[in-house]
């Protein structure tokens, strides 16, 4: 049909492409009104971005040194869909902190193609091969979107897909209102509650979350800390429950993003 949209290349919409971005705009506000759920709310975001040609979403507090600047209260995985295997990488490579998109993101205000970055002189080589190391998950071309909202909170809105080809700049303009609606209503529903109390963790459970985000299986942090396999599994899964996660990759990554454990 003339009006679906192929993922695999570019977009096509009948006619006028405007008026499609403006119906599905108009759509994905309609389904927020009301909505006061993170979760629902992200799902919506990726509802959204999809139908413009977008498959992997992912919010987050906008860190410097490893420190939230007044995060949403969100949990970390509630706010991304990109691949598991992806996730791992990420995690094992330590990219969360020297992702250069993130670093642009703190200077500018704006969406940030990826692509741009890439070519930028500032770029290093190790920066460049963490986007050519995503390519090989399928994430091969994008935007990040730098947010503020209410009483300072700082985030960013990443749209990812498996095409190289760039996304028009009409596309990014819907994408950038629809992150900045989202953030915006997200922000709103953190600040209306009081925010959680870190998770304490016993030194056990620090240390083994430790070495999953340094990128050790449990095999491998029985063998450090000389302690059984099961005995680790049991304090990963104690680190997951507090942290209110359902896969150690991610209760690692909150683990750093909380301040828990440092890298």
């Amino acid at each position: 049909m003339s009006d679906q949209i192929s993922l695999g290349g570019s977009i096509r919409f009948p006619n006028s492409d405007r008026d499609e971005y403006a119906v599905e705009l108009g759509r994905f506000l309609d389904l927020t009104d009301g909505v006061a759920q993170p979760k629902k709310l992200f799902d919506l975001l990726s509802g959204f971005a999809f139908q413009l040609g977008c498959k992997w979403v992912a919010y987050g507090p906008l860190t410097t040194n490893n420190m939230a600047l007044n995060p949403v209260r969100c949990d970390s995985e509630e706010i991304l869909n990109y691949p598991d295997g992806w996730q791992e990488r990420c995690l094992a490579m330590g990219y969360e902190r020297i992702a250069p998109v993130i670093k642009e993101s703190r200077m500018g205000a704006g969406p940030i193609r990826w692509s741009d970055v890439y070519s930028d002189a500032s770029t290093t080589e190790h920066e460049r091969r963490m986007f050519d190391d995503a390519a090989t998950f399928g994430l091969r071309s994008g935007i990040s979107v730098p947010l503020r909202g209410p009483k300072g909170s700082c985030a960013v809105v990443s749209f990812a897909r498996h095409c190289e080809r760039d996304l028009k700049n009409r596309t990014i303009t819907y994408l950038q209102l629809a992150a900045t609606h989202f953030h915006l209503r997200v922000a709103k529903i953190a600040n209306s509650h009081v925010f959680q109390k870190i998770p304490a963790l016993s030194l056990r459970e620090k240390e083994c979350v430790l070495w999953v985000a340094r990128g050790k299986s449990s095999w491998d942090i029985g063998v450090i800390m000389m302690i059984s396999e099961n005995t680790v599994n049991f304090h990963i899964k104690n680190v997951m429950r507090k942290l209110g996660t359902s896969s150690r990759t991610v209760a690692a990554i909150k683990a750093i993003r909380l301040g828990i454990i440092e890298l």
